[in-house]
This record gives structure tokens, C-alpha cells and sequence, in this order.
């Protein structure tokens, strides 16, 4: 085991996360990136990056460390669980524990009808939105139940609850599938004191919203009740804030952060 970090002490000045081990998927980009560098910002000790573009990952490492937090960024593929476990087997053997992971990976295939959807991109919506969850949760587990504490956040979307959405058969199916998922594992972990939750994004402004087809995104951003899209930082700080003691009460929870779209 490598080096343990200390834990946040009660009462600690500043920071939701100080002294915590973070680890976010998908952090290269979007909303992964947004709570990772908030991570850094909240106090965390370390943050693990974790994403398939190396690059990009490796970017958002050197900006959390500019914010105060030491930062790893690690080439993962979580829809394969060997990457998966060796994802927490990193963070666990570098850091001594995880406290917080924000599994947020996802993948939405473009906008068409169902018939002219493919049995390949079936798949690589499950496995990316669905597959990743249940490979996420079955290795941050343990260890979480081992320290007897830790809070998990998964990126879900409006779009699980929010029927019909012509266009999305899949990423609503398996955005349903995740919700359903992180409700139950919820209640599986809060008596070993875990807790797990989930957000619930809606027209927020992200690379893979802008590949969707939306042709106007003026006229979507009309329709909402605060008659403007999301930014990927407005999602990620209600996974932090869930991650946080703050939400120490809440547990198996979608936080919509949808500028109002689900409720209209």
C-alpha cells in the first residue's frame, strides 16, 4: 500500500473534499472535467483522472494540480473491468483509500429513429452508460465498505425519466437502466456506510450534446424555464455537493440539474 493520506479533520477550514481521495471517469472533457478541477478546488488530497484519451486526461491532471491537489491522471477503459480494477487498485495502492468517486463516463448515440439504430451502437450505449456503472460500483465497493465509509455519485440524465424522447431510444433505456442501478446499490451500501446517489443532467452544453443532431440549440435553451442551457459546471456541483457531508442524508437520489426541463 502506498502513501495514506490523511483524512479531513472536523471542522477543517475550507473545502467540501479536503483531505479526500477523488476519482472521477470520464474526466477528460465535459462535466468529468468540471468536478475534477472542482474536486481540486474543494480541498481533495489527490484526484484520479480517469478516461480513455490520454491527452486530455493528462491535461486536466496538470489543472487540478495548479488548484492545490495532487493529481493522477490514468488511460482507463471502464467499460473493461480489468481496466476498471485496475483503476481502484491504483488508487488504493498510491493513496492508501478512495473517499469519493463520480463515476460519470457516458456516451449518447446521435439523434434518429430507432429502425436505423444498429445492434452495434445498442452496445456501445449499454456498455459505456450501463456496463461502466456496474464495473465502477463492483470494484469502488469494497473498498469503500472496508474504510466503513465513502460516498459515490453517478452521472445519469433527465432523459432516463423524462419520456418520450424521440430520437434517444437507447441513451433514455439505458439511462433508465443506470438510475434503477444506482437506486438499488444505494440500498445495498447505506447500511455499510456508503452512500450512493446520482445526477440527473438536462441540456447542459457538452461535446456530446453538440454531436446529438440538436439543430437549435437557441430555440432548445428558449424552452427551458430559465430560458438558457446548462453549463457542465452547474452539473458537476451537484455531484460534488453530493458527494459532500452536506448531503450526508441523502441517499439513492437522482438531483436533476436541468434548469427546470424535467419538471416542464
Amino acid at each position: 500500500m502506498g502513501q495514506l493520506l490523511p483524512t479531513a479533520t472536523p471542522g477543517a477550514a475550507v473545502g467540501r473534499l479536503r483531505g479526500r481521495v477523488c476519482l472521477v471517469t470520464g474526466g477528460g472533457s465535459g462535466i468529468g472535467r468540471a468536478a475534477a478541477l472542482k474536486m481540486a478546488e474543494e480541498g481533495a488530497a489527490a484526484v484520479l483522472i480517469a478516461g480513455r484519451r490520454e491527452p486530455e486526461i493528462e491535461a486536466v491532471a496538470a489543472e487540478c494540480r495548479s488548484a492545490g491537489a495532487e493529481a493522477l491522471a490514468v488511460t482507463t477503459d471502464v467499460t473493461r473491468e480489468d481496466d476498471v480494477a485496475r483503476l481502484v487498485r491504483t488508487a488504493v495502492e498510491r493513496y492508501g483509500r478512495l473517499d469519493a468517486a463520480f463515476n460519470n463516463a457516458g456516451f449518447q448515440e446521435r439523434r434518429a429513429p430507432l429502425e436505423e439504430q444498429g445492434s452495434a451502437v445498442y452496445d456501445e450505449v449499454f456498455d459505456v452508460n450501463v456496463r461502466s456503472v456496474f464495473l465502477c460500483l463492483r470494484h469502488q465497493l469494497p473498498v469503500m465498505f472496508a474504510q466503513g465509509k465513502g460516498s459515490i455519485v453517478v452521472n445519469a440524465s433527465v432523459s432516463g425519466v423524462r419520456n418520450p424522447n424521440p430520437g434517444l431510444s437507447l441513451y433514455s433505456a439505458s439511462k433508465a437502466a443506470v438510475i434503477s442501478l444506482t437506486r438499488s446499490a444505494a440500498m445495498e451500501a447505506a447500511p455499510r456506510g456508503v452512500r450512493i446517489n446520482a445526477i440527473g443532467p438536462g441540456r447542459v452544453v457538452t461535446d456530446m450534446m453538440l454531436r446529438s443532431g440538436i439543430a437549435d440549440m437557441s430555440a432548445v435553451a428558449a424552452g427551458l424555464p430559465l430560458r438558457r442551457m446548462g453549463k457542465a459546471e452547474e452539473a458537476a456541483e451537484a455531484a460534488i455537493w453530493l458527494l459532500s457531508d452536506a448531503a450526508s442524508y441523502v441517499v439513492g437520489h437522482m438531483l436533476a440539474a436541468d434548469g427546470g426541463f424535467l419538471a416542464s
